[in-house]
């Protein structure tokens, strides 16, 4: 059907009109809207199709007009006054001012990239599982289907010139372009979230923003409004546990879960409804940084996730993560001693598993982020047949509040015909006008129901693909009440805590010293302390008093959450520990090092799947005791141990005396120890790790063997190559060493 067409007898000029996809196309070289000539499956063809340029390729003005000199302006003379009548200056100078849009008011630092979604059909990744009885979504169903994908990864509080690695929540949206229009899974690093309802969300964001008074601070929330207003809204208790903990900071976004945070509904042919809960699942496990890591990198490299990501794709270590669901009966939602419909709360994996259903590779970058990454708009009543809403009053709000916030940011209703946001399915309405419209419609026919066009667009029945709302009764008076089921704000919060190992605990208690001593008023961290921490577990409240300057609590609070339970699949130290796959290698090398040694370690541990770099005090070539050359990747100066997973120093007299002599790289082996990561020395390169003086390892064994201990893995005769790899990878597989000394190493 076409798209408002009218018929012959109302048409004016007598001339068939076309559709308004091909009718665009014709006119506009199918550039305006990413192209018609295109492969629908691929989003990223429809783009680089928008943005090919002429072969020529004339620098011109926005009006196609040829420019012979862009670097100086018209004047009256050589030194005369700039002449008005400079269009090609008026048009490039407007241009540049105007061309930023209002930033984010939360998520405003972000990063994205394409790839694709299919669900799942082949062994080697993943049991095959047929959804149909869950939904009819087909881009969930359909196993020969690749669906494109954008996703944007960013921050919630800092503006966009913040560093990555600061404290905070990370936003995970992903658009889905499939052939029934586009899905956006809004979802973030973190499954509840501070709020229950969406009345409040002004409330928390301008608490938690920089105060009004100073702007300060930036990307944090360690300041008074922001503890004042949640030690006055014990809601925010559970999520407060998790932004405390190191799921807060992680080490990349290929390294990182993603929530839908709210309960949707799957609905399938038949009709029938189930509650529904989204995860996705990082294949190379879940990692964070050490607060430390990410106070040095916010200096040393304030993109470093942005970047990582980047490199990532550039290196063909592309990020892949697993979609799963948690299914809930409807007739079983109430068995929780929770509302499954309350943000604040998640369903624990092992009362409902995760069922895994496809997976998403992201494998090209954007060609030009603030076209793709910038303008990028995403809303979660973007659904497709299948996928459906709850009562959530959180998500109620947010359907309301995304769109409205696209208004603002995009200065009217198009932003969803910019080609990052336009849907490869078809799109046929009655919207003709706008701000930056980029569809030329033709036809009289604007409305519906209409006759000179002859219907059309014509609505859709449910068996022709149209959304239909799942039918649920609902009725009650109308009042301004929370449900009793949303009142016990302690539980989860509890069952968090217990899950944590002590490592983990001590970081949440660290945060908390952080956090609260940026605190100003008293009162507030009493506050905190007393009425929500000591209601979670007395030992976290006295543990996080101590810190700041507060009497600890006695007893325990009169909320407190009775109950023992622990969830083992909150913990990160029970994620993915069996691959190095991405995993990113230091090896600290100077002239003189041991040609074999080097070449032999990193061709095993690339053949493994780890990126690894040559870290030098200068960039250029180094040479080995052989002959033999390598290139420098990094110098001292523009690195660091916390830019890498684990560091290697290999053998070589000469090498390695001088790496003793260089504070820089005896800082960097300590470093890395006192972030418990994996490092390895072979041969003479042990010399320098006894030289740092490590704490409480054993370095030599019996001479002869290879010596792993608390992640450290030395063979001072070097005689067992293939071992030493091994035992190395089993060290960085298992991401941080917990078990390894605190106590100060020198450098």
């Amino acid at each position: 059907m076409t798209d408002d067409a009218p018929d012959d007898d109302a048409s004016d000029d007598g001339v068939e009109q076309e559709s308004t996809d091909s009718t665009d196309a014709e006119r506009h070289d199918a550039r305006a809207d990413g192209g018609d000539d295109v492969d629908e499956n691929s989003k990223r063809e429809q783009l680089d199709e928008a943005s090919e340029l002429p072969d020529d390729e004339y620098l011109t003005t926005d009006q196609g007009v040829r420019v012979d000199d862009t670097d100086n302006s018209l004047t009256a003379g050589a030194r005369g006054p700039t002449l008005m009548e400079d269009f090609h200056f008026r048009e490039k100078m407007t241009q540049f001012d105007h061309e930023s849009i209002p930033e984010r008011v939360v998520h405003a630092r972000g990063t994205g990239a394409h790839g694709y979604f299919e669900p799942y059909d082949d062994p080697d990744l993943g049991e095959y599982d047929d959804v149909s009885d869950l939904t009819k979504a087909s881009f969930l169903q359909d196993a020969d289907q690749r669906t494109p994908v954008f996703v944007r990864f960013s921050t919630v509080v800092g503006s966009r010139g913040s560093a990555d690695t600061v404290r905070d929540v990370r936003g995970f949206a992903t658009k889905f372009y499939t052939e029934d229009g586009n899905y956006d899974l809004v979802a973030n690093n973190m499954p509840p979230f501070f709020i229950q309802d969406a009345m409040k969300f002004p409330d928390l964001v301008h608490a938690i923003k920089p105060e009004p008074d100073d702007e300060i601070p930036q990307a944090s929330a360690a300041h008074d409004t922001f503890w004042d207003f949640a030690s006055l809204q014990p809601e925010t208790t559970h999520m407060l546990m998790w932004v405390l903990s190191d799921r807060a900071l992680p080490r990349y976004f290929r390294t990182m879960e993603g929530f839908g945070v709210h309960t949707f509904r799957l609905v399938n042919d038949a009709g029938e409804s189930r509650f529904v809960k989204f995860h996705w699942r990082p294949k190379y496990g879940t990692h964070s940084l050490v607060w430390d890591e990410t106070q040095k990198l916010a200096g040393k490299d304030p993109d470093f996730n942005r970047r990582n990501l980047y490199s990532a794709i550039d290196g063909g270590d592309y990020p892949e993560f697993e979609l799963g669901v948690q299914i809930v009966e409807e007739d079983d939602a109430d068995r929780f001693d929770f509302d499954l419909l309350d943000p604040t709360k998640l369903v624990p994996e092992e009362e409902v598993p995760v069922r895994p259903i496809g997976r998403m590779v992201l494998n090209e970058k954007p060609d030009n982020f603030f076209a793709e990454t910038e303008q990028v708009a995403f809303h979660p009543g973007n659904v497709v047949p299948g996928i459906d809403f709850t009562n959530d009053p959180l998500l109620q709000g947010r359907l309301f509040s995304y769109q409205d916030t696209q208004l603002n940011r995009f200065n009217g209703a198009n932003w969803d015909e910019l080609p990052i946001n336009r849907p490869l399915a078809e799109v046929h309405n009655n919207q003709r006008a706008g701000f930056m419209r980029r569809t030329i419609n033709g036809g009289k026919g604007s409305y519906s129901p209409n006759s000179i066009a002859d219907g059309e667009p014509t609505e859709a029945t449910e068996e022709e693909g149209a959304y239909v709302h799942h039918a649920e009764k609902v009725e009650g008076k109308k009042i301004r009440e929370r449900s009793e089921s949303f009142q016990d704000h302690f539980s989860q919060a509890r069952l968090f805590w217990n899950s944590m190992s002590e490592a983990e605990k001590q970081h949440i208690v660290n945060a908390t010293h952080f956090e609260l001593g940026k605190v100003e008023r008293k009162e507030v961290r009493e506050r905190v302390v007393y009425d929500l921490f000591n209601n979670v577990s007395h030992d976290l409240a006295v543990r996080a008093a101590e810190g700041i300057g507060i009497e600890p609590p006695a007893e325990p609070g009169d909320e407190i959450a009775d109950h023992d339970r622990e969830s083992p699949a909150l913990s990160q130290e029970n994620t993915t520990m069996d691959t190095i796959e991405t995993r990113r290698v230091a090896v600290l090398v100077d002239d003189g090092f041991d040609d074999d040694q080097v070449s032999d370690v990193m061709d095993d541990l690339e053949e493994r799947g780890a990126t690894v770099e040559v870290v030098s005090k200068m960039l250029g070539e180094r040479s080995g005791a052989d002959g033999t050359t390598v290139e420098a990747d990094k110098s001292h100066v523009t690195s660091a141990s916390i830019m890498y997973d684990a560091v290697f120093v290999p053998g070589g007299r000469e090498s390695v005396d001088a790496l003793e002599e260089q504070g820089d790289a005896r800082h960097f082996v300590a470093e890395a120890f006192k972030h418990k990561k994996p490092i390895a020395a072979l041969g003479d390169g042990v010399e320098l790790l006894e030289a740092v003086d490590l704490p409480d390892v054993d370095l030599s064994g019996d001479g002869d063997d290879v010596v792993a201990e608390q992640g450290v893995v030395t063979d001072a005769a070097a005689d067992d190559v293939d071992a030493f790899v091994d035992a190395f990878a089993d060290a960085i597989a298992e991401h941080r060493h917990w078990d390894r000394t605190d106590e100060t190493v020198s450098a």
